[in-house]
Formats: C-alpha cells, sequence, structure tokens
C-alpha cells in the first residue's frame, strides 16, 4: 500500500508539483473555450449582420484593448499579495462577455463584447503568468513553460474541431454558454484553492 501511494508521489511529482497542474488545467479550460470560437467567429459576425470587415475590426479592437489593459494588469499585480483573485476576475469577466455573445443583434453591441473580453483576457494574463512562474520547479523553467505552451497549441486543435461540431449540431447559442460555464468553472475552482496551493 505504501509503495502504491509512493508510486503516486512520483508520477504526480512527474507531471509537476500540485499547483502547476492546477494552473495548467484550469486556464486549458479558458484557453479551450476561447479556440472553439476562433475558427467560427467570422461565421457569427455574419450571422449578426456583419462582414469580414467588421470580423477583422473585432478582432483588432479585442487585441487592442487587452494589450492597454495587460500594461496596467501587469504593474499592479507585482503589488497583490493574492494574484489568483485576478486571475479568478479575469475567468469570470471572460464568461460574462461569452454569454453576452447570446445577446448580440448588432456590430455596435459585439465591438462592445469584445471590449469586455478583451479586458478580461488582460486581467488575468500577467498575474497567472506571475503564478505560474512562482511555482516552477528549480531547473525545470523550460520544461514546464514548453509544457503550458504545448497546452495552449493542444487546447487550439480541439477547440477548432469541438466549436465547429457544436455549432453545427446546436447552433451558436449552446456553443456561447458552454464556453462561459468552462471560464466560470475554472473561476470557481481556483477562488475556493488554499492560499497555501496559490
Amino acid at each position: 500500500m505504501e509503495g502504491q501511494q509512493a508510486a503516486g508521489f512520483r508520477f504526480k511529482k512527474f507531471l509537476f508539483n500540485r499547483a502547476l497542474r492546477i494552473l495548467l488545467i484550469t486556464n486549458g479550460l479558458i484557453l479551450l473555450a476561447s479556440a472553439m470560437l476562433g475558427p467560427i467567429y467570422a461565421l457569427y459576425v455574419q450571422k449578426v449582420g456583419g462582414d469580414l470587415l467588421d470580423a477583422s475590426l473585432a478582432g483588432s479592437i479585442f487585441a487592442f484593448i487587452a494589450g492597454l489593459t495587460v500594461l496596467l494588469s501587469g504593474k499592479y499585480s507585482d503589488k497583490l499579495p493574492q494574484k489568483k483573485l485576478v486571475v479568478v476576475m479575469g475567468y469570470i469577466i471572460i464568461g460574462l462577455g461569452f454569454l453576452l455573445y447570446t445577446k448580440v443583434n448588432s456590430i455596435k453591441f459585439l465591438l462592445l463584447v469584445q471590449v469586455i473580453i478583451g479586458f478580461g483576457d488582460a486581467i488575468y494574463n500577467a498575474p497567472f503568468d506571475a503564478l505560474y512562474s512562482e511555482h516552477l520547479d528549480e531547473g525545470k523553467d523550460g520544461t514546464e513553460w514548453g509544457t503550458w505552451e504545448a497546452m495552449n497549441y493542444f487546447a487550439t486543435a480541439a477547440g477548432a474541431l469541438i466549436g465547429g461540431v457544436l455549432v453545427t449540431k446546436f447552433g451558436f447559442t449552446p456553443l456561447f454558454v458552454i464556453m462561459a460555464i468552462m471560464c466560470f468553472s475554472s473561476a470557481f475552482y481556483v477562488y475556493f484553492l488554499p492560499k497555501r496551493i496559490l
């Protein structure tokens, strides 16, 4: 019995420490949710009355708002004792943005939603990176950051396929609800973690 527990512990250690595993899984859900819309976003914009230029404008606004916000988020996250709370707030804002997609009925409303999601995305990015860096195992920086990068690519690959299947079978509204639930699930899980873990 003790040998099995020791083997289980070594296996978990091989898969990184508990904090990193939690950060990888919860952030993986956020990345997966975002990727579910990515490849079919232009179709959604068309559905609400926009064209390819509107889709490009929406993407541009998202990136611009995220770029501005992440500068401030990074600066202020250095002063926060509880970085995980900012990560939680970012996840919730993104989830709310995904839910708002279900109510979009004009390009102006869509652009507002893009601002909200860009803000949420940027709010959590710098504190997440700081938390992830704090919990890196000594001498494994490249491996553990590489794992996050790989997870990002895998989430993008899976999300692109899952999103297309969901929209084809059920439409956009169920997709947005699922995306939001994934964000809220990550947020609540991280929020209720004991302080000693994150």
